[in-house]
């Protein structure tokens, strides 16, 4: 009986590599040169307000600060650091950022999901609402008056109320909702959950993407808020700190004159890169909160695009 012949391993069968064509290679290269471009054009006026906010301001009036800090100083920012009122409006924010923020999404996701429903009546005059209000609205001396006679004026809820809901991020986070499935729902009603049910166990742990988009959308908003501020507080115990900044840019601030003769500077000389530490020191918690949500805002702005 002839040995048996030895078995030879089953090679599994390799699919042909497929080469890129030159115009693909091209397009790569383009594509790649064009969004490292495109980065670039984007750090540079942040590493240069950067590099200002550490220079002195002869150097900067001078023109001689490009990515690079020049006459190294610290003058501003202690100017700013040091100064009570500082530290007290950037409270204010904080306070202002988190309240408003929430009360923003609690209105956004509980009216997104009732306009959601295409069974509901008077679904297109609600939507219509909305819309009609991104569009048109009463002007700023109509909300001046409106802002007083409520009796909100010189409160903080004339600062969080008013922007508290974006018609914008309602259309958004409408259009994801109506993308869940339909059988979801319908299992739900069959355990026996209520709408409440349903909408805080399957609907709100589903949409984890478009609610920390909403949350950067809007914590943003109020971070970067001055105006509504500006307009509707006289206490200065209530400013925001892009307020209290926007005051420092504009010299309209005691305690930026009194830091600076403390510090041995004139309130000219801090002029020339204030602005630089202002956007700064306004861009530092953004900063270090987008790290956090970049997952949930990259897929979140591609949210409604296809149809569940």
């Amino acid at each position: 009986m002839a040995p048996d012949a030895p078995r030879q391993k089953p090679t599994a069968a390799r699919a042909p590599k497929i080469k890129d064509t030159r115009s693909y290679k091209v397009f790569t290269v383009v594509n790649t040169v064009l969004l490292l471009l495109m980065c670039a054009v984007m750090l540079y006026p942040f590493i240069m307000l950067l590099a200002q906010s550490f220079s002195s301001a002869g150097a900067i009036n001078a023109g001689k600060v490009n990515l690079f800090p020049v006459d190294f100083n610290l003058d501003t920012y202690r100017v700013v650091a040091n100064n009570g009122n500082f530290w007290r409006s950037y409270g204010n924010t904080v306070v202002y950022t988190v309240i408003g923020t929430t009360i923003a999404m609690v209105l956004t996701t509980t009216y997104a999901f009732v306009l959601s429903k295409k069974h509901l009546r008077g679904r297109s005059v609600l939507i219509g609402i909305a819309v009609f209000t991104m569009f048109f609205n009463g002007g700023i001396v109509p909300n001046y008056v409106l802002i007083s006679a409520l009796g909100m004026k010189n409160t903080m809820w004339a600062v969080i109320l008013p922007p508290a809901l974006s018609v914008f991020n309602l259309l958004v986070m409408k259009a994801f909702f109506e993308n869940l499935p339909s059988e979801l729902e319908e299992a739900a009603h069959i355990d026996g959950l209520t709408w409440f049910g349903i909408f805080f166990r399957i609907v709100l742990p589903l949409s984890k993407a478009v609610i920390a988009t909403m949350v950067l959308f809007y914590s943003v908003q109020y971070w970067n808020d001055w105006f509504a501020a500006f307009l509707y507080l006289d206490r200065t115990d209530l400013f925001p700190v892009t307020l209290f900044l926007r005051n420092l840019i504009a010299g309209a601030s005691t305690a930026a004159s009194e830091g600076a003769a403390a510090s041995g500077s004139s309130v000219s000389d801090l002029n020339a890169n204030i602005q630089s530490v202002t956007m700064i020191l306004i861009l530092i918690p953004i900063l270090c909160v987008y790290p956090f949500v970049q997952r949930y805002f990259v897929s979140g702005i591609m949210l409604g695009s296809v149809k569940g």
